[in-house]
């Protein structure tokens, strides 16, 4: 980001205005008179925001000023913008609030698009908001312009353009109606320069004008009736949820649900600790590397009762071939997801919380009249699945460290009370393989996008949400060199987060493909973080930012690292795992075939003694 401060030959600064601090009493006494700066900060105030992560330039640099008088809004200045979008997902992923972020025009505003992008796959609650030219400059190429608003349609559930003062209340509002209702997701406010020096008068509450936005939220009782039906009617029925149940706040439902019915779950990459791990009846995460039982259990299942979750491409394999006997149950909040990929016998479009307090409802009185699934024989299969293929990995030889193990270890070691966020690749499946987790909102990842770099300001904004909970990025050493300079950011702002690099000095998925796929042929992914020569020194670098810098290299000094990497809750803490290299993450569906291929390990694939 290049800092453009000047508007123009003789811009100077706005002379001081009351603060938003001043404000805050008359502001109930009816309209005041305010710059569109003072109204941005009055307006973020009153929907709740209490953080904001930016970083500022020339053309947001407006609303800097009054931002530094609020007494309701932190503001945490990142190192770079693509750090705060992923602190204000972290944030959000966290608690279900709304994660705010900030940027100027131009190349802080295109910063931001990755993290909007990522936003937007997960259904995560944020908005974005970004200084634009002035008005009569835009158009013109103008010293940092970009078509902020343009580049993101795709990407947003809605974004304005905001030229003038007067509507910036109403543009905040909406914006944080509309990421926070519905299919949740980003929402992007370009605010130009000269609405932000411009006086306006600031009204609280504004006018929402929303009238094509009207998100369905009670399920129809026709559909409720007919899923209940098919529920009581199936033998081999599964629930396969997403994170969508995560994003409804509804896991405490799925669970009663789970209890009710004793049917089967399997909980996708990103709905993990929606049912307890521990629980009898959870076969654990489905998909390309999801265990032999949740995988095997959705191919051999009549039906499926689908709630919050997509049919994406990581969890069917080849769709056409993806669980052949089953009808399907979808629920979602989104109606553009249902049948999007594979038809839905009985669609419901609705919120999970409500449609599972429905569907329960349904179920009790089926069960009161006699109506009630028998699933003995299916229980006994997939428990057999189960104790058959548990998830495992085979200890290298020597003083090698399994990255699994340290991952398992720091999972138990912290316990299901903690965060772990986890950027993207091996690592990224192994936590959530082999953590245990027991509640929502414990694991935090990039699911949809697969965006490298997005631990470290993630797990920043999670541990800002949550300032009392342990907060662990697992990351690789090819993530964290992406993003690991909000290091500085969590020192100066007193974010004591954990940050595990498990360091296979490579790009580590990236490997095993080339491994498994292109005749072990290691075109570019040796990293030198650890292998012959360590560029850079994890340690080093960790002492340089203020943090704490850890290393374990054999076995017998995980438990310890991690114990020591405990105490420690003033500062961050990195700690530099090296791992052996050639550690794969199984099971593994290799992409385009169909799951029924899966393998626990290379060249190995389960034996069905009983074929349904």
């Amino acid at each position: 980001m290049t800092d453009g401060t000047a508007s123009g030959p003789g811009s100077r600064p706005e002379p001081h205005a009351p603060s938003p601090a001043d404000l805050a009493g008359s502001r109930h006494r009816g309209s005041v008179t305010v710059t569109g700066a003072q109204s941005l900060v009055l307006s973020l105030e009153s929907v709740g925001v209490d953080t904001v992560f930016g970083i500022p330039g020339g053309a947001i640099l407006p609303a800097y000023d009054p931002l530094l008088d609020s007494t309701k809004v932190r503001h945490i200045l990142v190192r770079h913008e693509q750090g705060a979008g992923h602190a204000a997902e972290g944030y959000a992923a966290a608690t279900g609030k709304v994660g705010v972020c900030m940027a100027t025009s131009g190349p802080g505003a295109t910063n931001l698009v990755t993290a909007i992008a990522d936003a937007y796959m997960d259904s995560v609650p944020i908005v974005a908001i970004t200084g634009q030219v002035s008005s009569s400059a835009i158009g013109t190429d103008a010293f940092q312009e970009a078509d902020i608003r343009g580049i993101t349609m795709p990407i947003t559930k809605h974004n304005y353009l905001v030229t003038d003062p007067a509507q910036i209340p109403r543009a905040i509002a909406e914006a944080f109606h509309i990421a926070s209702t519905g299919r949740p997701g980003p929402v992007l406010v370009d605010i130009s320069k000269d609405a932000l020096q411009a006086q306006t008068t600031f009204e609280w509450p504004p006018k929402i004008e929303l009238p094509g936005y009207r998100p369905v939220a009670r399920p129809h009782n026709k559909q409720i009736r007919e899923a209940a039906r098919l529920i009581a009617e199936s033998r081999r029925p599964v629930l396969y949820v997403g994170g969508g149940v995560i994003r409804a706040g509804a896991s405490d439902a799925l669970r009663e649900l789970v209890e009710l019915t004793q049917i089967p779950v399997v909980t996708t990459l990103m709905a993990r600790g929606s049912v307890p791990d521990r629980h009898p009846l959870n076969l654990g995460m489905p998909g390309m590397h999801g265990t032999v039982a949740a995988v095997t259990g959705l191919q051999k299942a009549d039906l499926l009762i689908t709630l919050g979750a997509r049919f994406d491409d990581r969890v069917t394999g080849q769709l056409s071939t993806f669980a052949p006997h089953a009808k399907v149950i979808h629920a979602d909040i989104d109606p553009a997801e249902i049948s999007k990929n594979r038809i839905a016998d009985v669609p419901i479009v609705g919120d999970c919380k409500d449609v599972i307090h429905e569907l329960l409802g349904a179920i009790r009185a089926d069960h009161e009249a006699g109506q009630r699934g028998d699933y003995t024989s299916w229980h006994e299969q997939v428990q057999e699945w189960k104790s058959t293929y548990p998830l495992g990995y085979t200890a290298p030889e020597g003083d090698s460290v399994a990255p699994q193990h340290v991952i398992e270890r720091i999972g138990a070691i912290s316990g299901p009370e903690s965060v772990f966020v986890a950027g993207v690749g091996q690592h990224q499946m192994w936590a959530a393989q082999f953590i245990s987790y027991e509640r929502p909102n414990s694991w935090v990842n990039s699911g949809g996008l697969g965006t490298m770099g997005f631990a470290v300001p993630a797990a920043m904004g999670a541990k800002v949400a949550e300032p009392q909970r342990t907060v662990w990025a697992i990351d690789g050493d090819g993530c964290f060199q992406m993003t690991n300079q909000e290091l500085a950011t969590c020192v100066i702002n007193n974010i004591p987060i954990k940050v595990a690099v498990i360091n296979n000095s490579s790009l580590g998925m990236v490997r095993q493909w080339q491994t498994l796929f292109y005749n072990e042929r290691y075109s570019n992914t040796d990293l030198h973080t650890s292998v012959e020569r360590r560029v850079p020194d994890f340690v080093k670098l960790a002492d340089a930012y203020g943090c704490v810098g850890l290393r374990c290299e054999t076995p017998d000094q995980v438990d310890a690292t991690i114990a020591k990497a405990m105490e420690i809750n003033d500062v961050p803490v990195v700690v530099d795992f090296v791992v052996h290299r050639d550690a794969m993450v199984w099971p593994m569906v290799p992409a385009g075939v169909s799951n029924d291929k899966i393998q626990t390990a290379r060249g190995m694939t389960p034996v069905w003694e009983r074929e349904e």
